[in-house]
């Protein structure tokens, strides 16, 4: 039996995987509120901008600022819901198994990326 090739984690190694996942998810809706709030400020101070053309440079870097802001808050969401989707694995027990291979991610990835679904070998052969 110690030949065999392990097919899924056990309940106490899926447990240090949602530790894992549940601090980067508060992390993650952290910088994501954060980033939104700082959004609607922008936006809400948008509207009192009376002066003539000297504001012309200035705006184009706001708008930029606000375009990157936005940019980095979709990125974040995205990021948040690939976590949330990976408590999800664990739940319903296919948590850490690449959806290319059907084997087992190494916990070193699992750790360093633990929203994956792709071994690294998979994920090169994607390149």
């Amino acid at each position: 039996m110690a030949n065999e090739e392990k097919l899924r984690y056990s309940a106490e190694e899926l447990k240090e995987f949602e530790t894992i996942i549940q601090e980067k998810l508060a992390d993650t809706n952290a910088e994501l509120k954060y980033l939104r709030e700082t959004l609607r400020k922008k936006n809400d101070s948008g509207t009192d901008n009376t002066s003539g053309n000297s504001k012309v440079m200035e705006d184009g870097a706001e708008t930029q600022e606000k375009e990157s802001m936005n940019q980095l808050a979709v990125r974040q969401q995205k990021f948040a819901t690939n976590l949330e989707n990976a408590l999800m694995r664990i739940k319903n027990g296919t948590y850490g198994i690449c959806i290319e291979s059907g084997k087992l991610i190494s916990k070193e990835r699992l750790r360093l990326v633990p929203h994956t679904q792709h071994s690294i070998e998979a994920k090169l052969k994607q390149r």
